[in-house]
């Protein structure tokens, strides 16, 4: 079995970007997601923490016998804009164990990355106005989807700078909780992978994520409960 090593580089991606006009209060929350990795199934859960001033944490662990995942980002709001400021990603599957470290300088507008990661990825990258990780881009989406904004974003990520652009694609209903809720649909195909995000009026993040490879399914979160 082949488990994506970061699987919220696409997840997170696919989500949205900048925030620049009102939208919803960043509040607090914890989300209870059934992952499925490779058909293999495993919980997930999805955190916002408030801490110092205008920094948070957010934050997403999937468990399972065989494999784990950890990814969380510390980040603050400034100007109507979500900053990443740190970011670690762990994976454990099987023996194999990987760890990365991310750092955001915005007073030298540059970001690093440490950890087990290639001498080649590990920046510094230029930073710009707007920039984000990959799992940041998630919380972005409910705000720029409702206020009609261009799905167009700029990730940087482990040493990389990928600008991404996606699409309205329908509209279908997710079960959240034992209740059906009405959900726009959002995508974005880059060769032979895609990621399809599921975003439900008044959630904080998607309702459900799904990334494609090759035409088969990598790794699908849905909610299960949100509080």
């Amino acid at each position: 079995m082949s488990i994506p090593t970061r699987p919220l580089t696409w997840i997170a991606a696919g989500a949205l970007a900048v925030i620049s006009l009102p939208a919803m209060a960043m509040e607090p929350f914890t989300a209870q997601y059934q992952a499925n990795y490779m058909g293999v199934q495993a919980p997930g859960t999805m955190t916002l923490a408030k801490a110092d001033g205008n920094t948070w944490t957010y934050s997403l662990d999937v468990r399972s016998p065989m494999a784990t995942l950890s990814q969380n980002t510390v980040f603050e709001e400034a100007n109507g804009r979500l900053r990443p400021l740190s970011s670690k990603d762990s994976s454990v599957l099987l023996v194999k164990k990987r760890n990365v470290q991310a750092n955001y300088d915005w007073t030298k507008n540059q970001a690093t990355w440490t950890g087990d990661i290639k001498p080649d990825r590990a920046g510094p990258v230029a930073l710009k106005t707007g920039d984000m990780d990959a799992l940041l881009i998630n919380l972005a989406i409910a705000r720029d989807l409702a206020a009609g904004k261009p799905l167009t974003y700029r990730m940087v990520d482990e040493g990389r700078v990928k600008p991404m652009t996606y699409k309205v694609v329908g509209k279908e209903q997710v079960n959240v909780g034992g209740k059906a809720y009405d959900a726009t649909k959002v995508s974005r195909v880059d060769g032979n992978k895609e990621l399809i995000a599921w975003v439900v009026k008044d959630f904080p993040v998607p309702a459900r994520l799904l990334q494609r490879e090759g035409g088969k399914d990598a790794l699908d979160l849905t909610i299960k409960s949100f509080k």
